[in-house]
């Protein structure tokens, strides 16, 4: 079984990255920091356009202590910054087609969409976040200025 789940990851991440047809300069690596209850834990989050949207491809290690196995990450834009959120997200990509990819080494492969130019995005004035899933508690896990 674990190597028909590696086959899988293998063919997913090569179609993934391998038949992109975003040119390399479009495509934008997010910062993002783990929050205090998931300290240790990575997420590198990328980022690029798709016509009048913005995709970004997740690779996350980790979730916070106490989640549901498998977890279901969620990922929102807020306006502001990391350091000071708006009160409520500006674009919720929760609702699209999620896919999910697991790997022997615990990390976990997701894809969000938010319907709004990734130019916009780049400018400033907001910040990527990824939550639990509000049966684990809906707490921000990391965060990342898209600036």
């Amino acid at each position: 079984m674990k190597i028909v789940s590696s086959l899988a990851l293998v063919v997913a991440v090569g179609s993934i990255f391998g038949c992109s047809t975003v040119p390399d300069a479009q495509v934008t690596n997010v910062p993002m920091n783990a929050t205090a209850i998931n300290a240790g834990n990575i997420a590198r989050p990328i980022m690029m356009p798709d016509g009048q949207a913005t995709v970004f491809w997740f690779a996350v290690s980790g979730e916070s202590m106490g989640s549901a196995l498998p977890g279901r990450l969620q990922a929102y834009i807020y306006p502001g910054s990391c350091g000071s959120l708006g009160a409520k997200p500006a674009y919720d990509m929760n609702d699209g087609p999620n896919a999910r990819f697991y790997s022997q080494a615990s990390m976990q492969y997701f894809w969000k969409s938010a319907p709004v130019p990734v130019e916009t995005l780049r400018a400033g004035g907001y910040a990527l976040v990824v939550r639990e899933s509000p049966a684990d508690g809906h707490q921000a896990i990391f965060c990342g200025n898209l600036s």
